[in-house]
């Protein structure tokens, strides 16, 4: 049978948090393939922002949701042609603190320039926009690509930072094939729920 791969993992993980109704966030669009599972998670009455530094890829995103069989009950999609690093700037102040999940999908535009690729530098920071946008027990999930030049450097940075959070503020986990050193892995960060929240369950 086999285990999940790290993009159907960060899907399950996420369609278990998110509700429909609720605001979510694609941090890397792409191609579109997270943006439309989003979409349809949140349904007709949810929202989903996509962020992408290349009009390509929110140009195929915005194909990949007008040719959806279902497209007529996704969610709105807003694809905003902006670094991920900037996502706080991008999204109504009512929002912070709300959002159910947040997704990252590293590396670069499959088909396109494999030298644009994303940077630890903005990716980090755009980790704690993220964290800060989540919900009580909402979910970050982040697709690490080590194979490509400038990943390995990256996934690093990004476990350093997921390993030195503070458990206060979430708790996160490693999905891996340890005997292949080079194949995209996952990380995820759940958002720690309040205390007052934490003690009535």
């Amino acid at each position: 049978m086999g285990f999940l791969s790290v993009l159907s993992m960060a899907h399950k993980w996420i369609a278990e948090r998110t509700l429909p109704g609720d605001t979510v966030i694609d941090a890397t669009a792409g191609t579109g393939v997270d943006t439309l599972a989003l979409a349809r998670l949140v349904g007709a009455k949810g929202c989903v922002y996509a962020f992408d530094i290349q009009q390509d890829a929110l140009d195929r995103t915005r194909d990949r949701l007008s040719t959806a069989e279902d497209a007529e009950r996704l969610g709105e999609v807003r694809l905003l042609l902006s670094s991920h690093d900037r996502m706080a700037e991008a999204i109504p102040p009512g929002a912070l603190g709300r959002a159910a999940a947040v997704m990252f999908n590293l590396g670069y535009l499959p088909g396109g320039d494999p030298s644009v690729i994303t940077k630890p530098a903005t990716t980090i920071a755009a980790l704690e926009s993220a964290l800060a946008l989540l919900r009580p027990g909402g979910i970050l999930t982040c697709v690490l690509y080590p194979g490509h030049a400038g990943g390995d450097g990256e996934a690093l940075e990004v476990e350093r930072w997921a390993a030195a959070l503070p458990g206060k503020l979430g708790s996160a986990v490693l999905y891996r094939q340890p005997q292949r050193p080079a194949a995209p892995y996952l990380i995820a960060v759940e958002r720690s729920k309040r205390r007052d929240e934490r003690a009535s369950t």
